[in-house]
């Protein structure tokens, strides 16, 4: 569990990554422990089960902790909850690792085979962890590996759940090296393989940064980070000040000329679409040709074929809202927050007095679905709220490339904590594995506009009030990860198992012909000498 916890050293905002030598290093051998201490299969898996259990746990606990801030936010409604989810979200996450762990105990071999063993099952882990049930790959162990512009690089050729296998194979190597019997000289030669390719890896890192352009579109950005404090914001009294601070802030001197001003997730705590004077007020605001993207709840009546009103469905919402105040286009979430934004078995589990987050009695329904939004005079853009920027998978090239992604954000749940940097670091990382700008408008920090490099080219800080008036970059050259996708993570997949057969066919081959002159001792049996890589053999 402590091998678990000290690895979220590797991740945001610390970036202390060799620490996962340390982590993936012990759990190397606490799983040689699991295997050279017991005979039976199914007595090796359930150590190897619960000792990834534990790493998980501590994994998840140290780097889920933030999600805690959230209770605060109402105390009185949430607070008693802290214990339960910060026990059972830990724990829901960490089977994934044990998971993990009781595959590679199977494939378990002495010698590197063991460290490729192990990489396959954590890289299938993590792959699974991104998608069964709707998904949650925050803090993949390939972030770890991308913290820094030179390392960074790698994601456009991979992405990062190849890199989460690539990553585990690299931090276990060393550790493989010894065994209960001695060294390993396979384990040797891979991790000599794995640094040497590590060292080549940042060379063309630095030279992809060095000659990658610093060109910007002529369009011009506005950002508003307003800094608005969760615990005030949804307070009825407090909405027409919050609207007036955004309006302020967006009218500031050189607004003429913006071609798109952006407002963060749920900006605005009423309904923009029902409030006329609001979006005049907006339209008033905004100078000839521009347009300003914002988010906001968003409801939808549901009407039989007869007309009669069923019910209302609520969005998470980006609104494009013209100069003459109108709705030129709209975005819902599709990829909505467990427990945030909706609750699972909702109406049970309403009937029984719990609620969502949000407070939305219903919770939020699902958008339709990834598109882009066409907004006049502006490249195609990807709308990404809140999380959806975490999930490599659901930012595909359909049809049109886009010229740019936008995440949205409330991050104002989480204070001062790790989550907000974590969740922009990882922003940073879509960045480059797709080749393409990102703009980010969160509503207390951390605000950015980022190149296709994953270069920060302007930032407000988290927790402070500011604007970012910035140029959009240019498109960067399609990668082979945007190109490729999935195909690409599963060649890094079969590479890794070609190199566990390879090293599995090697012992074989080794004890097939290896022999062994033991002379005789006191037991009859003799003593003996061995190899490190090769199991006991005896001759004659």
């Amino acid at each position: 569990m402590l091998l678990g916890a000290v690895s979220v050293l590797a991740f945001a905002p610390v970036h202390v990554w060799p620490i996962l030598f340390v982590s993936f290093g012990g759990l190397v051998w606490l799983l040689d422990g699991c295997h050279g201490s017991r005979t039976a299969l199914g007595d090796r898996l359930k150590c190897a089960g619960l000792t990834g259990f534990l790493f998980g746990f501590g994994f998840f606990v140290s780097g889920l902790y933030w999600v805690a801030e959230a209770f605060l936010i109402e105390p009185w409604r949430h607070g008693w909850l802290i214990p339960f989810v910060m026990t059972a979200l830990p724990a829901g996450m960490a089977l994934f690792f044990a998971a993990a762990c009781v595959l590679a105990m199977g494939l378990w071999r002495p010698g590197p085979a063991r460290v490729f063993a192990l990489a396959i099952a954590f890289g299938l882990a993590e792959y699974a962890r991104g998608h069964v049930l709707t998904g949650f790959p925050w803090n993949l162990i390939g972030y770890g590996l991308l913290t820094n512009g030179p390392l960074m690089q790698l994601a456009a050729l991979f992405g990062v759940y190849a890199l989460s296998l690539v990553a585990v194979l690299l931090f276990a190597a060393p550790a493989a090296i010894w065994n209960a019997n001695g060294r390993s000289r396979g384990a040797a030669l891979l991790a000599g393989i794995l640094f040497v390719l590590l060292g080549l890896g940042y060379v063309w890192g630095e030279r992809r940064l060095a000659s990658a352009p610093e060109g910007t579109t002529d369009v011009r950005l506005r950002i508003v980070q307003a800094n608005v404090d969760q615990a005030d914001k949804w307070r009825p009294e407090n909405s027409a000040e919050i609207f007036a601070e955004y309006l302020d802030l967006t009218r500031t001197e050189g607004l003429d000329e913006m071609d798109l001003v952006i407002w963060p997730e749920t900006a605005l705590p009423f309904l923009l679409g029902d409030s006329p004077d609001a979006l005049a007020a907006i339209g008033e605001a905004l100078p000839q040709d521009t347009t300003l993207l914002v988010g906001v709840a968003r409801v939808v009546d549901q009407r039989d074929p007869g007309g009669r009103l069923e019910g209302r469905a609520v969005f998470n919402s980006l609104l494009a809202v013209g100069n003459g105040g109108q709705i030129l286009d709209s975005y819902d979430k599709m990829h909505l927050v467990p427990f945030g934004e909706y609750l699972p078995f909702q109406d049970f589990l309403e009937g029984l007095g719990f609620m969502q987050m949000t407070g939305v009695r219903g919770g939020f329904s699902e958008g339709t679905g990834p598109r882009l939004l066409d907004i006049p005079g502006l490249p195609p853009v990807w709308p990404l709220i809140c999380y959806e920027i975490i999930f490599p998978d659901e930012i595909a090239d359909q049809g049109p490339r886009a010229g740019w992604m936008l995440n949205v954000t409330n991050d104002a749940w989480f204070g001062s904590s790790a989550g907000p940097y974590q969740h922009f670091h990882q922003a940073q990382v879509r960045a480059v594995e797709q080749g393409l700008p990102a703009v980010r408008a969160a509503n207390t920090g951390i605000s950015a506009v980022i190149d296709p490099w994953g270069r920060v080219l302007a930032e407000i800080g988290l927790g402070e009030k500011g604007l970012i008036d910035a140029n959009l970059p240019k498109v960067g050259p399609i990668t082979t990860y945007a190109a490729l996708g999935i195909k690409v993570e599963i060649l890094v997949l079969m590479l890794g198992i070609f190199g566990w057969l390879v090293c599995r066919s090697a012992r074989i081959g080794a004890n097939l012909t290896g022999s062994y002159t033991t002379p005789m001792n006191q037991t009859g049996l003799g003593t003996h000498h061995q190899d490190a890589d090769q199991p006991l053999l005896f001759t004659n």
